[in-house]
């Protein structure tokens, strides 16, 4: 299987699939805006500004399994990221992105992107690590998205490069963007 086999649905309700963005590189993430990284929105938005003439999509897929820090319809998702972070690129349906019911994209990018870890050596890797630790352990286990604002790169082949956990930042992406366009 192929990552442009699997179908999305906009949040407008536009059936489409990974297909439509063939030949693009693309940061695929899920997102939230009742989230304590729902500001990454804002440099998500840069890094589509400057690269996009370049080849480069961002997909955001707003999911509510985090602790229901997703709560509002489609309408009020798309109006939030638009009034307060200029959000231009492409959202989608909210979508479950771990567990038995997980969109079939979420499935394959973390089978081809397990999970490695928070970095520790970040203060906030180290407060997500405890966070889950404590109020949610079996988040913890197996390769599934852990939280809100986990991005996954994939090459203009389709092929998924690199997984980033919400505790780092879309500036942090840029070298390997950089590297692929």
């Amino acid at each position: 299987m192929s990552i442009y086999d699997i179908p999305v649905t906009s949040i407008r309700g536009k059936e489409g699939s990974m297909a439509d963005y063939k030949g693009k590189v693309l940061i695929v993430a899920n997102t939230a805006s009742k989230c304590g990284f729902t500001p990454q929105y804002s440099d998500l938005q840069k890094l589509y500004e400057k690269y996009r003439e370049q080849g480069l999509e961002i997909l955001g897929f707003p999911s509510n399994q985090f602790a229901e820090q997703e709560p509002g319809s489609h309408t009020e998702v798309e109006a939030f990221c638009q009034m307060n972070y200029g959000v231009s690129f492409p959202l989608f349906e909210k979508t479950d992105v771990r567990g038995a019911d997980a969109h079939p994209l979420f499935q394959y990018l973390t089978e081809q992107a397990p999970f490695k870890g928070f970095d520790l050596t970040n203060a906030s890797g180290k407060m997500l690590n405890a966070f889950l630790q404590e109020k949610f352990p079996e988040q913890l286990l197996g390769d599934s998205v852990k939280w809100n604002f986990t991005k996954f790169i994939i090459d203009r082949e389709g092929n998924v490069v690199a997984r980033f956990e919400p505790t780092e930042e879309p500036m942090d992406m840029e070298s390997t963007i950089q590297s692929l366009l």
